[in-house]
């Protein structure tokens, strides 16, 4: 086990800081976007399914992505794929903006800015593997994820107030500036990095295919992308019912953001604890534990909850999130070289498609079970995954490390 990296070493490569950084400003781009559209869907049309549809519409087209173009960011430069991402997050909070489209049609450009996705973030994923070994890696995704929930609390928080003060389309105008200012500092500060130099005979789709099949068909990878995914899947079903659920029981205006907001609190408390207090083989060990803690609080809203009592089980819900950081050595440590953009690719393909899942799952048993029960019914399952991860997801499983 390698040794213990810190912040500053992991920071002071110019490449990953700079990826980690402009990857924080659209992080919370995209939760503000989320919050905003959301909001703007249920107000509309009252319905709890199309709120929680709107939370899932950018995850569940990403496996069209994941499958079909995932080969791309091990064959084309960096830089260019990461600009590029930004700038169409950019143009589709534009258009959501100013373009006075119907539900439908809304919910439909962002699935299909949600399609391109999986090449964004394998190239992000790679790029970091590239430039940071051993201990250093673990600690650069865990920097991503302190930058994911710190970027998220802004995101919910200000994006729920951002509603109810100056209304969603203020809120959409914001996040399409966050986008392109992000896409502007990649341009400037990344370097043009030549392409990883993937050499096949295959099209660009059979290609694609072909990787996601070879990684798949490991078992260590296979097991380590399950537990990585049905976690957040079953979390993410139930919280995205908390608006209608806020509704329901009368949360005051803008209460709703700043509760959801308190999930990505406890995920940068629980972040940094465990990339900072725990040695890596102790994160290791903590996974199904970490799990559990994710899906208890949720069990707590079968009842009606205040405001407060629901931003403080969220809180210690976000905590639970630390879990991944536990998984990300063992998966860096599985894969192939030439395939390490394609495998984080489809790492978060399947994350954002199970994400997908969770609320249309846990939104249509809104449709014979009440808001909070639902809410509950995720809880529930979340803290099953963990029993499952504990059995099936064993550190003694991790292949011998890839030479960085």
């Amino acid at each position: 086990m390698s040794e213990r990296a810190t912040f500053r070493q992991v920071l002071s490569v110019p490449v990953f800081r700079t990826v980690f950084f402009t990857r924080a400003l659209a992080i919370g781009a995209d939760t503000l976007r989320t919050v905003a559209l959301s909001v703007l869907v249920f107000t509309t049309t009252g319905s709890a399914l199309l709120g929680a549809m709107t939370f899932g519409a950018s995850f569940l087209p990403q496996v069209i992505g994941g499958l079909f173009l995932g080969a791309l960011p091990d064959l084309v430069r960096p830089r260019l794929l990461i600009v590029a991402g930004y700038a169409l997050e950019a143009a589709a909070a534009m258009v959501l903006a100013i373009g006075g489209m119907p539900v439908w049609a809304s919910l439909l450009l962002v699935a299909g800015v949600g399609c391109l996705a999986p090449v964004f973030n394998g190239t992000a994923g790679r790029l970091t593997a590239d430039v940071l070994s051993g201990d250093a890696f673990v600690v650069g995704r865990g920097l991503f994820q302190l930058a994911s929930s710190g970027a998220q609390v802004i995101g919910m928080a200000g994006g729920g107030l951002a509603v109810a003060f100056v209304g969603p389309e203020t809120a959409l105008l914001v996040t399409a500036g966050c986008h392109a200012s992000a896409a502007l500092w990649a341009r400037l500060a990344l370097p043009d990095l030549p392409a990883p130099g993937r050499q096949s005979e295959r099209s660009l789709v059979r290609q694609s295919i072909h990787g996601a099949r070879e990684l798949l068909v490991d078992p260590v990878v296979r097991r380590l992308m399950f537990a990585s995914w049905l976690p957040p899947a079953l979390v993410i079903g139930g919280e995205s019912l908390l608006i209608p659920y806020a509704a329901l029981v009368d949360f005051p205006d803008g209460a709703a953001g700043v509760v959801l907001a308190c999930i990505p609190a406890g995920m940068f408390v629980g972040n940094l604890l465990v990339t900072r207090m725990l040695a890596p083989r102790t994160r290791e060990r903590a996974v199904p534990l970490l799990v559990a803690l994710l899906g208890a609080p949720l069990v707590a809203f079968v009842v009606d909850l205040n405001a407060v009592t629901a931003g403080v089980l969220m809180a210690v819900m976000g905590a639970g999130f630390a879990f991944g950081i536990g998984l990300q050595g063992r998966f860096r440590d599985a894969l192939p070289d030439d395939a390490r953009g394609q495998a984080f690719g489809l790492l978060s393909t399947g994350l954002m498609t199970f994400q997908g899942v969770g609320p249309l799952v846990f939104g249509g048993l809104t449709e014979v079970v009440p808001v909070g029960v639902a809410m509950a019914l995720a809880g529930v399952a979340t803290v099953g995954s963990a029993a499952w991860i504990a059995v099936a997801v064993r550190p003694a499983e991790a292949k011998t490390p890839v030479p960085a």
